[in-house]
């Protein structure tokens, strides 16, 4: 099992979290979201194997935006 983060975008009220979290966990392989619309922000336990792609389409189906975080820069 890993973790996928996600930004999302759109998302202004706690019904629309519970949308995301309910798209996300409806992808094959995505056990549990939890999804914050304050912070725009997501994060789904997935099976190890389960593509970012399919993720990003459900939050998208849903009717917000979704993309990776960028990653960090350790040296920064």
């Amino acid at each position: 099992m890993k973790i996928v983060q996600l930004d999302i975008e759109g998302m202004t009220c706690q019904h629309c979290s519970g949308r995301v979290q309910k798209a996300l966990e409806s992808v094959p392989g995505a056990r549990e979201a939890q999804v914050d619309h304050e912070a725009g922000k997501g994060s789904v336990q997935v099976e190890d194997g389960v593509e970012v792609a399919p993720l990003l389409t459900a939050v998208e189906d849903a009717g917000y935006r979704a993309r990776e975080p960028d990653p960090v820069d350790p040296e920064s």
